[in-house]
């Protein structure tokens, strides 16, 4: 008795499937007509520029003068800063958060994370605002202050501390879903069994939850910095005029100084920071699916 052989390009998953390819091709399309056409456009505009007699060339005198400019490496700096301050408080914010999201039961937990997830509901606007009026000059913390006879707190409104406070709230909630996420990948009986051998709770962080976290700890800064870098709101209502965060001085430059060369130039830089962490993504991603293959 003898079986017929498969016939050859019918091994499951060896065919092609044309639906797929066809709803995979509109986010492509999407993703190159509104993000890597525009960057293309940008990056070509600014290094090709046309000269007076009509002529193309290749000129990088807008970067030059970016880089030159004291005003404008203030302003990329302070981005730079607030970044990497609010990068670092999201962090220490949120993975104790996290931690105690993951490792424990009870009613408690959930009405702790439903606190930590709400500033995520609230528009940055309103968040803008609603900070002012508390934290701002005669806000409600100098009300409460000059109550009780306490005199006043500098206020961190108009100063580089604003937009840090306000984009550690507008961020926290993301910062903890993800790194409570990357919590869930640590069983619980590695912990247990650690804690009883006399593991001490700072030593079942260093020797076992840190080692398993650094991928999850990666792509939640990632997440955190390229929205703090790109954001425009919160820096532009909190924060001062001078110095200012890229969104606003974008912003500034191509509507009240009607400069859209230098606008583009700004844009490009800060494209460039962005993508360093962008690649350390993409990399990441691309290393977690070849390890689980």
């Amino acid at each position: 008795m003898t079986l017929p052989l498969p016939a050859r390009g019918t091994a499951p998953g060896k065919a092609q499937n044309p639906v797929g390819l066809l709803l995979v091709a509109l986010p492509v399309f999407l993703l190159g007509w509104l993000i890597v056409y525009p960057i293309f456009s940008a990056v070509i505009t600014t290094v090709f520029v046309r000269q007076a007699d009509g002529t193309m060339s290749v000129s990088l005198a807008s970067y030059a003068f970016f880089f030159s400019d004291s005003y404008s490496r203030a302003n990329l700096w302070i981005t730079l800063w607030t970044t990497f301050v609010c990068g670092v408080l999201l962090l220490v914010i949120g993975l104790p958060i996290a931690l105690y999201l993951r490792f424990s039961q009870g009613r408690l937990p959930a009405y702790v994370q439903g606190l930590a997830i709400f500033p995520m509901f609230v528009p940055s606007i309103i968040l803008s605002y609603a900070l002012i009026r508390t934290i701002g000059p005669n806000g409600t913390v100098d009300l409460l202050l000059n109550a009780v006879g306490l005199p006043k707190l500098p206020s961190p409104y108009l100063t580089p501390w604003g937009p840090v406070i306000g984009l550690v709230w507008d961020n926290l909630p993301l910062t903890v879903l993800m790194l409570t996420a990357g919590l869930g990948n640590i069983p619980k009986s590695s912990v247990e069994a650690a804690r009883d051998v006399g593991a001490s709770p700072l030593r079942v962080f260093v020797s076992i939850i840190l080692p398993r976290m650094g991928n999850s700890l990666l792509v939640t800064a990632s997440f955190a910095i390229l929205g703090i870098f790109s954001s425009f709101t919160l820096p532009y209502v909190l924060g001062p005029a001078s110095p200012e965060m890229m969104g606003p001085f974008m912003q500034r430059t191509f509507s009240d100084l009607n400069d859209p060369q230098n606008a583009l130039t700004q844009a490009v830089i800060a494209f460039g920071f962005c993508l360093i962490f962008g690649i350390l993504y993409v990399r990441s991603i691309a290393k977690n699916r070849g390890a689980s293959r």
